[in-house]
């Protein structure tokens, strides 16, 4: 039997239109699928609570599939390149297939591995077109998103995708895996992931299982995605963010589609790419102010905020209604996203990147590139980013996004509270129920933020 080659798995955890696995299997030679808990390489990105409870779910979902084609997972702990080094040692393997992964520690360690001595061979698949495959007509990376997507649309659709294999070839001996439970990814006292459990299903089968009913749903999704209220979002960014599906099946699940929520869906796959191609250019994007002005700004270090916005206690009912959703089952919908991260940033004054540290914990569908894309977004920060002198009225925003009954559903003590007395109670409602005055009054809020806004700019010249 000839030499086994490994299957590096990371954030691509599925069996179809995978092309590692594909490559791998297309080799002829034995394939050890491995998944590898690194939390050196990492150092202070490691996944984050939410994203850990998802994986466990999702790896156990994977080793199922992986056993009705007569394979297995093997699970092993540690830094990425020893690990596959030990494991290319032990198995006599030389080749490892895996996908492109941008994520900057995640090139590290690629690197690492490549200078191990190890056959490392990369395959695209995560996303539209490769990273860094869309630039300008003078061959550079596009900083903007709207020429962005126009020029990724000449490269769509992307390839067909391609079907699971029939067969994955099993090698002679199987190496020792880990024990999933072992590795402690879920929560124990308290349990505070019940509401996951409930509001999701991992793995590639919960994934198509999630496009399936979105197919049916996406005709409306321009209108609907905006409405809190509403079942209106896809849900597939979690199942993205951990390569259970691949952009390219929901595209051409959607191929036939040609209504305007169709087309805004794909722009918001195209969005994906954007941020992607983003960190590529520039990989500490979660780290630094893309706009070098900010790094002058003067953020305020107020803990008690900061704790009543993680907490969902800020007196603004939509922006507490997001909040909680968002502990209760990891995820808050895209326009509630926006509007708690302008209050974090503009009303609060506090720096954008401890709440994209909240969500990388908080989020089951936490993505680098997107979470700090779209967190400089908010801050004005970014590279194409909203004016940080436009600030969101999050009292208007509730009533002009009709956000009663999801005020209702996850800020309980209101949800008697009728009518649009809903979006901000009066001091009586408030008074009666315990729930919090406005932390801050929007115009004072608004006001302050202007005021930092000016210093910085002073200082910055």
């Amino acid at each position: 039997m000839s030499k086994p080659v490994l299957l590096w798995l990371r954030r691509d955890l599925r069996l179809a239109d995978q092309p590692a696995l594909r490559a791998a299997v297309d080799s002829g030679s034995p394939v050890i699928p491995v998944y590898v808990l690194d939390d050196e390489t990492p150092r202070h990105r490691k996944m984050g609570g939410a994203s850990r409870w998802w994986l466990h779910l999702s790896l156990q979902s994977l080793s199922q599939d992986l056993l009705q084609h007569d394979s297995r997972l093997i699970l092993r702990r540690g830094r990425s390149e020893e690990v596959l080094a030990d494991l290319a040692e032990e198995t006599g393997a030389e080749t490892i297939h895996a996908l492109h992964h941008h994520e900057p520690w995640w090139l590290n360690a690629e690197k690492a591995v490549a200078k191990a001595g190890l056959d490392l061979q990369l395959h695209h698949g995560n996303y539209l077109a490769p990273p860094g495959s869309v630039t300008s007509g003078a061959g550079t990376p596009y900083r903007i998103y709207t020429p962005f997507w126009r020029a990724l649309q000449q490269h769509m659709p992307p390839p067909p995708p391609v079907a699971k294999p029939r067969h994955i070839p099993a090698p002679s001996h199987w190496p020792r895996s880990d024990d999933l439970a072992d590795w402690h990814l879920l929560p124990t006292k308290p349990d505070w992931a019940g509401g996951f459990r409930a509001e999701w299903t991992p793995g590639e089968k919960g994934a198509h299982e999630r496009l399936n009913d979105f197919i049916d749903e996406a005709r409306h999704y321009g209108e609907a995605r905006n409405l809190p209220s509403q079942e209106g979002t896809s849900r597939l960014s979690p199942h993205l963010a951990f390569g259970e599906i691949s952009p390219a099946q929901c595209w051409h699940a959607l191929e036939d589609d040609d209504s305007e929520g169709a087309q805004i869906f794909r722009s918001e796959l195209g969005w994906r790419d954007y941020a992607q191609n983003q960190i590529v250019s520039m990989p500490d994007y979660g780290a630094r102010p893309a706009n070098p002005a900010f790094e002058h700004f003067p953020w305020r270090d107020d803990l008690d905020a900061l704790e009543a916005w993680e907490h969902g206690r800020t007196g603004y009912p939509i922006v507490d209604a997001g909040m909680r959703q968002l502990w209760h089952t990891g995820w808050m919908h895209n326009r509630v996203r926006m509007i708690v991260a302008s209050l974090l940033i503009k009303h609060l004054g506090i720096d954008w990147r401890a709440g994209e540290c909240w969500f990388w914990d908080t989020l089951v569908d936490a993505d680098y590139a997107q979470n700090s894309v779209n967190w400089q977004w908010s801050a004005g920060s970014g590279v194409d980013a909203n004016q940080f002198t436009r600030i969101m009225a999050p009292l208007t925003q509730s009533e002009k996004f009709n956000a009663g009954d999801y005020i209702r559903q996850w800020v309980p003590e209101l949800a008697s509270v009728e009518g649009d007395e809903i979006h901000n109670p009066s001091a009586l409602v408030r008074h009666k129920t315990g729930y919090p005055e406005m932390i801050v009054a929007h115009v004072e809020g608004r006001e302050r933020a202007l005021g930092a806004y000016r210093v910085m700019k002073t200082a910055a010249g």
